[in-house]
């Protein structure tokens, strides 16, 4: 015979098994907030890092045509100098060898 007794007990255990279940339920919970707000920390950082990278790129790129470009200029200084001194010290081996020829 069920009494007035054993179904507050009975009340009692099935409270206390929701309860449990739902402490169970919020601690998972509280775990997956957890992870996705460091995956999103991480996700964010990882972005910022990509877009200093990117800019770094950019950077080292317009240096690299800068020096390319002076580079060049200097080259073609280089040319017109040699030709500026090849015509008079052609008869000149000790010039010609300053400007790269063999003097033949």
């Amino acid at each position: 015979m069920i009494t007035s007794k054993s179904l507050a007990e009975s009340n009692d255990n099935l409270i206390g098994f929701i309860a449990s279940g739902v402490e169970t339920i919020n601690d998972r919970l509280s775990g997956i907030e957890e992870r996705m707000a460091t995956k999103a920390q991480l996700e964010a950082t990882t972005t910022a890092i990509r877009g200093d990278i990117e800019q770094v790129h950019l950077r080292l790129n317009t240096m690299e045509h800068s020096v390319s470009s002076r580079f060049e200029q200097v080259e073609t200084e280089l040319s017109r100098l040699r030709s500026a001194v090849y015509v008079p010290g052609k008869d000149r081996p000790d010039i010609l060898r300053l400007l790269g020829h063999n003097g033949s």
